[in-house]
């Protein structure tokens, strides 16, 4: 991993990466009900699944959240840290076979009320499949150290 320091003034908004993809695999869903304890049968019972709608086993909305973050952490920056997320929507299904991505995009960043010298980042994260479709969107804040109290 890489350390760079980037500095609240440094976000242009606008800014747009994406990583590179990642195909999601049968061992993720059951690695991932593992650590959850989430076996419902829409994610484990490919029988069951065939009688519904989708016909598949479906992965895990938080499956795929932590899988399409922890593709974007190539960087570690000093000055910043997340403060969360917020808007977190599962928008289409991920099934066994696809291949997602994450792309980010810095939306909007202002002074933090609470925080003298921070300020926090506003970044769209949409995590899309080997179509192009969006199948997940949150909003990432960061807080990050501004220039003046470095």
């Amino acid at each position: 991993m890489q350390t760079a320091s980037t500095y609240f003034e440094d976000y242009d908004i606008g800014h747009v990466r994406e990583t590179f993809g990642r195909t999601i695999t049968e061992t993720d869903f059951v690695v991932h009900a593992g650590h959850t304890g989430d076996f419902f049968p829409h994610h484990m019972d490919a029988e069951w699944c065939k009688t519904q709608d989708f016909g598949q086993r479906i992965a895990h909305g938080t499956m795929i959240f932590s899988i399409g973050i922890g593709m974007t952490a190539s960087v570690i920056n000093p000055v910043a840290f997340s403060y969360g997320y917020d808007r977190l929507r599962f928008i289409r299904p991920v099934h066994i076979g696809d291949t997602i991505r994450t792309r980010l995009t810095i939306d909007r960043k202002a002074p933090d009320a609470k925080r003298a010298g921070m300020g926090q980042v506003f970044e769209k994260v949409e995590v899309l499949n080997q179509r192009d479709e969006v199948v997940l969107f949150c909003e990432h804040i960061y807080l990050v150290q501004m220039k003046d109290v470095a």
